[in-house]
């Protein structure tokens, strides 16, 4: 093979290379946008929704009135749900003052780029269904509308045994208030 036909077939490989490269990084941007978050490094926020209300799958509305303030109405049973992003990833929850930490179901870990093994689940957990394995991790970034928390304790439950992700004390702790008034929860950092 002479030098200049060796030479076209690298730069079509590397053409090549990079191609597959590029749509690999397209189909996998939240991965690597979860990964760099667990990397520390800051990526920029999204355009904040202040003054906007939307509706979330449970029908709880949501108000940004200002920077870091938020108010959730609650749904038909009473809970408030929200669209939360946990490293990046958007996952729905259940604001939960009666839950120590935040918890996270196996899936939803999952969709926001945490992978447990079972060997990680080394704590036990008390719920409502009895105790649980739970594996416990440090939530890089937590994010509810204009709200973000970094460094987030949390408990990943084995698959199947929770069904959603409750978004307990150990984010709510770290707010400069967090109240119940006139049947909406007003959270504010």
């Amino acid at each position: 093979m002479s030098s200049g036909t060796r030479t076209l077939l690298s730069e079509v490989f590397g053409y090549v290379f990079l191609a597959l490269s590029v749509v690999w990084a397209i189909n996998n941007i939240e991965t690597i946008k979860a990964a760099a978050i667990h990397l520390g490094f800051d990526l920029p926020e999204s355009a904040p929704t202040k003054g906007r209300t939307h509706q979330t799958n449970n029908a709880a509305k949501t108000v940004h009135k200002t920077s870091g303030y938020v108010e959730l109405a609650a749904d038909n049973q009473g809970h408030y749900q929200a669209r939360v992003e946990v490293n990046g990833r958007s996952i729905d929850a259940m604001v939960d003052t009666g839950a120590t930490v935040v918890v996270m179901s196996h899936r939803d870990a999952h969709r926001a780029g945490i992978i447990v093994t079972p060997n990680d689940y080394t704590g036990r957990a008390r719920t409502a269904n009895g105790i649980a394995r739970v594996a416990p991790v440090t939530l890089a970034r937590v994010r509810l509308g204009d709200i973000v928390v970094r460094n987030v304790r949390g408990l990943i439950s084995e698959p199947g045994k929770l069904n959603g992700t409750l978004l307990g004390m150990s984010f709510l702790s770290k707010l400069s208030r967090f109240e119940i008034r006139s049947g909406r929860l007003i959270l504010q950092k």
